[in-house]
């Protein structure tokens, strides 16, 4: 028996340090490190369960090639020869731009990108845009900042207030739960807000659940509070940019106006008021803020509240929506010039000339002009990830040759030509850093891939060899050499020591803007001046759909794989059935068979699905959501659908 470190590389923000016991070869048991600092020894249901999915009956252990219909196994040099016979035929007919390489983000292992480098240095072809997840968010954060960043996560422990904004950490953030709790030990008060009654306000003192997308109004209320106190802080005008234009904008309507469009009493918006005035408060915004309509507006109106009343740059203080996880690396290049290979000259940076927004992917796959020939997907299941499932398989399918690289038959994958089976987190030979911590760590194989697998990384230098481009030789341990960022040497951290046990990224500050300078144009905070609209609401669709992340499921990767039709969470009186009796939910795009699970805590306009439902069982909830662009940063408006729940006929 051998007890080896590795880190967990899925998309979760806690890239949590792992302990797994291997007896013959077989891993029989996975736990949390518990001297890693933000694991503490413990993980989450779906990682901890994550020994069904390494063994699962269900795995693609073999190359796949359709041939008349059906998936078949095959060699990896016949289905390596293929693509690359393919890739180089489609590129002489039609040009490099016809192939559309689309890696999204279900391993953040940093060794993924290296794909990238292969497609930019055989095209450049086409690529995705766009951020399905957090592109609304991001981009506000940046516009304010010029940077997207956070204080060190326990920092918390400084904060006399803490905001949960539309954050539930016990899904989210399961390993942010156990420092939010020392927080209220040492005094602390937690508010949550958020139009979802969820299992993470057992956490809070208080909870606000404003009406579905008028968390900007509720900021509104909270600013124009703060201005007509005289609680703004005194030096605000010294870092911020534009604030007598955002004093206008909060002051264009009465508190109580804002507080009727977010459907919340004006004691609400005074006591979180109240709280930022009660320096230090930090205000933890979740994802689902930016996945809005005017996602982009709720998220700079939030950083604007921090900015002005003094949070900002101080600790116990600050805006978290994301950890800057790339800090402590840098983009791999090549090492050689490719252009007497076939492909491009140069370092193989260039993403490409054109690209498909990751949110209107369907839509814009089908009507590409010039056409694209061929899909090859990679870290990824748009069928289930995507709005307008349909739309997206549509897309697919109709392509000339799709190439998807995955565990399991998949969504996506079952529209494959060829499907490439890959390693799992426990194969894996990566580097990984967290997005909801500063902490990084050495993603290592704790068993021995199946024999006929192949990482990412392989499959990338398999391919690169059939088509002639050199440059992509060296093995994982020299990739992640490289793809360390310079500085960290000169803080004693090297490949080495993270392989050890995650360390924290010595390159990001334990309170961010602590100087009140700031990387924009001015150096200053660049405060909003105006916002875009919350969508109205629609005749005849009384309810917005939530689809969220559940503690049992890692997106569409589930420990136990659900049976039956979805659960529909609803408040009772929005019900038109019995309490688990089944319903069918409605969209102006499509509909879904549904079993219906009361919660009297819900607001009677809003109605969860769980995220990540598989197309092919009727489960998909993203069938019913249209493919809508936020107001900035090209994110998804995914949480912008209305539905209706009817009883079924019969």
């Amino acid at each position: 028996m051998s007890e080896l470190h590795t880190t967990c590389n899925r998309d979760c923000p806690d890239a949590c340090g792992m302990i797994a016991t291997v007896v013959d070869g077989r891993v029989t048991r996975l736990r949390g490190d518990p001297d890693h600092p933000v694991t503490r020894g413990f993980l989450c249901h779906r990682t901890g369960e994550y020994l069904r999915t390494q063994y699962s009956p269900d795995r693609v252990l073999t190359p796949l090639i359709r041939r008349d219909g059906v998936l078949v196994p095959a060699s990896w040099p016949e289905a390596i020869a293929l693509i690359a016979q393919k890739m180089t035929s489609i590129r002489a007919e039609s040009g490099a731009e016809a192939i559309f390489h689309y890696r999204s983000g279900g391993s953040l292992g940093m060794l993924k990108s290296v794909t990238d480098l292969l497609f930019s240095a055989f095209g450049p072809v086409t690529t995705k845009s766009g951020d399905i997840c957090s592109g609304a968010g991001d981009a506000a954060q940046l516009a304010d900042f010029g940077e997207e960043d956070s204080n060190d996560v326990f920092d918390l422990l400084n904060s006399r207030n803490i905001l949960l904004w539309g954050k539930n950490p016990v899904v989210s953030s399961p390993h942010l739960v156990p420092i939010l709790k020392d927080a209220k030990a040492r005094g602390a008060t937690v508010i949550s807000v958020d139009p979802v009654w969820h299992a993470g306000n057992r956490l809070a003192d208080r909870v606000y659940q404003p009406r579905p997308a008028g968390d900007f109004a509720l900021a509104m209320a909270v600013a124009r509070l703060l201005l007509d106190s005289g609680r703004v802080d005194a030096s605000a005008a010294d870092y911020c940019d534009n604030l007598d234009g955002f004093g206008a904008l909060a002051r264009s309507r009465t508190v109580a106006d804002w507080c009727e469009a977010a459907d919340l009493p004006v004691t609400a918006a005074e006591d979180l008021a109240d709280c930022l005035a009660a320096k230090p408060t930090a205000i933890l915004v979740g994802w689902g803020m930016g996945r809005r309509s005017n996602g982009g507006a709720i998220v700079r109106a939030l950083d604007a509240l921090c900015a002005i009343s003094g949070n900002l740059g101080i600790a116990g203080g600050g805006v978290s929506f994301y950890y800057k996880r790339r800090r402590a690396f840098q983009a791999p290049k090549l090492q050689v010039d490719c252009a007497d290979a076939g492909g491009r000259v140069g370092d193989g940076q260039d993403r490409g000339s054109r690209t498909i927004s990751e949110i209107t992917f369907g839509e814009d796959l089908l009507a590409a002009d010039p056409p694209v020939r061929m899909l090859w997907v990679t870290a990824g299941n748009p069928v289930v990830m995507l709005p307008d499932s349909e739309r997206v398989a549509e897309a697919i399918r109709t392509r000339e040759f799709v190439v998807v690289v995955d565990l399991f038959l998949t969504d996506t994958a079952l529209l494959a030509d060829i499907v490439l089976p890959t390693t799992t987190i426990l194969e894996e030979d990566d580097l990984v850093g967290g997005y909801g911590n500063h902490w990084i760590g050495a993603v290592q194989p704790v068993v021995p891939r199946p024999e006929g697998v192949r990482s990412d990384l392989e499959i990338t230098q398999m391919l690169a060899t059939e088509l002639g481009i050199p440059g992509f030789e060296a093995d994982a341990r020299e990739w992640k050499r490289r793809m360390l960022a310079p500085g960290l040497a000169d803080h004693g951290v090297d490949l080495d020591r993270i392989e050890a046990g995650g360390v924290r990224n010595p390159l990001a500050p334990a309170v961010l803007y602590a100087d009140r300078q700031f990387p924009t144009p001015t150096g200053r905070v660049n405060l909003m001046t105006e916002a875009v609209s919350p969508s109205p609401d629609v005749d005849g669709y009384p309810l917005w759909l939530f689809s969220l992340s559940t503690d049992k499921s890692q997106s569409s990767q589930w420990a136990r794989p659900p049976e039956g039709p979805a659960v529909a969470t609803v408040h009772p009186d929005s019900s038109p059935v019995a309490d688990g009796e089944l319903a069918t939910l409605e969209s102006a795009l499509g509909r879904l068979t549904v079993r219906v699970r009361h919660d009297p805590r819900q607001r009677r306009d809003v109605i969860i699905l769980p995220k990540g439902g598989h197309l092919a069982a009727g489960r998909a909830a993203n069938a019913l959501v249209r493919a809508r662009v936020t107001d900035m940063g090209e994110g998804g408006a995914l949480y912008d659908e209305r539905v209706r729940l009817a009883a079924i006929d019969g």
